[in-house]
């Protein structure tokens, strides 16, 4: 009898000693887990993507099949993710590749020499290892283009503290926008107090979800009506992927990525 009572005393102990662990655990992912976000200011945020661009600023012009998409840079706040951009545009790297993805209404991804959105086997890897950059005053509005997510780096450890590291590379996203229904309102406007993210959002569109997810490198702020083109083509679903890609049926083109400077004088 005295060995069973001890044996359930030991058993309790332990059970209460593996419960103080799993708390400590879930405390210190969610302290981690708060240390790997970005701090937003919500009185200090400037949204540089609703202005106009300044004489001076770069701007890439993306020439596809179906027109152009004119947008201002910013290697300000996204410096690493800018350079690989610029440098790969300059190299003719996006001549001919595809626009390899359209989700309708919403966004399109391109900049891949292959219709289904992978890489070649002799392509340069070192491009898509871009550590994602992330600033409050970038958004995923209508319009903004996103150097897309490529790989995520996470240790044991890392996993064990809710921590990793996200990269991006030489695939972009142009973004559309998510209809804001009154449903789509009602929850956008409950997860702040302050309305200024939300009213920028309704009022200029985009994709809210998106927020400080992907590395934003520019805004567009001519050829809406491609982007337009561009979320509203005829797909077929890749199976074969594991996000269920939706490529063009027709083959839709990136003729190229000009880099310029940005003047008023010129038409």
């Amino acid at each position: 009898m005295k060995k069973s009572v001890k044996k359930l005393r030991i058993a309790v102990l332990i059970c209460f000693i593996l419960f103080i662990i799993s708390l400590c655990f879930v405390a210190c992912n969610n302290y981690y887990a708060q240390k790997s976000r970005i701090d937003i200011d919500i009185d200090t945020i400037e949204f540089v993507q609703f202005n106009e661009p300044k004489e001076g600023d770069t701007i890439a012009i993306i020439r596809t099949t179906l027109g152009d998409i004119k947008a201002v840079l910013y290697p300000e706040y996204s410096p690493n993710a800018v350079q690989n951009f610029i440098e790969l545009a300059e190299s003719g790297y996006y001549d001919n590749t595809y626009v390899f993805h359209s989700e309708k209404g919403v966004y399109t991804a391109m900049g891949s020499p292959l219709k289904d959105g992978t890489l070649p086997d002799d392509y340069d890897k070192s491009r898509e290892l871009v550590e994602v950059e992330l600033n409050q005053n970038l958004w995923p509005f209508r319009g903004a283009i996103c150097s897309m997510t490529t790989t995520v780096d996470r240790s044991l450890w890392d996993y064990l503290k809710s921590e990793a590291t996200y990269y991006c590379g030489s695939r972009f996203s142009i973004l559309n926008s998510i209809e804001f229904t009154n449903e789509v309102k009602e929850e956008i406007y409950t997860y702040s107090s302050d309305t200024k993210l939300p009213d920028a959002f309704v009022e200029h569109g985009g994709i809210p979800n998106f927020s400080q997810q992907m590395t934003i490198i520019g805004q567009t702020y001519e050829g809406f009506d491609i982007i337009e083109k561009l979320t509203d083509l005829e797909v077929k679903v890749n199976n074969s992927t594991t996000d269920n890609s939706k490529i063009p049926v027709d083959d839709i083109m990136v003729i190229s990525v000009e880099i310029e400077t940005y003047s008023k004088n010129d038409k």
